[in-house]
């Protein structure tokens, strides 16, 4: 694998992550091991989620706006880095399918919202970096819309004491592609078997990062601005 001057530490990735009976430690292959010039197969995968903040729309986006502070902070165990003003240098972790596995890095963009207060994130270069054997196109689009304060207290079992004044969700789409240069005894296997097992260890890997980094949040945020949070109640 290349790499530039940052040192980047590794991140370990959850053994439940990788595809079971075809996956074998014992043979994976490290994408920096591989040459191969072949077209990538790309894998594909939407996920929707949503993330409740006890706090008006407008204290929401501010706390949001101000990115370069939280971010770096609820990614860890993630190793970031900040690329210019909004953009940051993700190393994500090592995963592996099929006896083959990456050490996923990836350029993201923090896009400021619009007239209409939709938030974007997208793929940037990572100055100094060309990820060997794979490519990424990630597109997220993010709204904040104020909820129902007697339906998250219903939803979510609130006790009295616990009851917000105001609930702000942070509502998100997210489309992946992820192009990868497989070696020769991975595209010996059918390709509708490589997508099968590729996009379903994807869409694992996108749940578990995005769970995490909404709870840190989530936590980050009420404690930052001291509002009580029961957070032992959510995911």
């Amino acid at each position: 694998m290349q790499h530039n001057s940052m040192k980047l530490q590794t991140v370990a990735v959850s053994e439940e992550l990788f595809a079971d009976s075809l996956y074998s430690p014992q043979r994976e292959v490290a994408v920096d091991a591989v040459v191969e010039n072949s077209e990538p197969i790309w894998l594909r995968t939407q996920y929707e989620d949503s993330m409740e903040l006890y706090a008006d729309r407008h204290t929401v986006a501010q706390y949001l706006d101000h990115h370069q502070g939280w971010f770096r902070r609820c990614a860890e165990p993630m190793q970031t880095r900040l690329i210019d003003q909004n953009a940051y240098d993700l190393l994500i972790g090592r995963f592996g399918a099929l006896g083959y596995a990456v050490e996923a890095r990836v350029g993201l963009n923090l896009i400021p919202p619009d007239a209409n207060g939709l938030y974007q994130i997208s793929t940037v270069p990572v100055p100094g970096y060309t990820a060997p054997g794979y490519e990424v196109n990630f597109q997220s689009t993010m709204k904040l819309v104020e909820r129902s304060v007697e339906e998250v207290i219903r939803t979510r079992r609130l006790k009295p004491t616990e009851s917000p004044a105001v609930v702000t969700a942070a509502e998100w789409r997210l489309d992946l592609a992820v192009g990868i240069q497989f070696p020769k005894f991975v595209r010996s296997m059918s390709e509708s078997l490589i997508q099968r097992t590729g996009e379903g260890l994807l869409d694992k890997i996108i749940k578990q990062v995005s769970r995490r980094l909404s709870h840190k949040t989530q936590l980050d945020f009420h404690n930052t601005l001291g509002i009580p949070f029961p957070h032992h109640r959510y995911r």
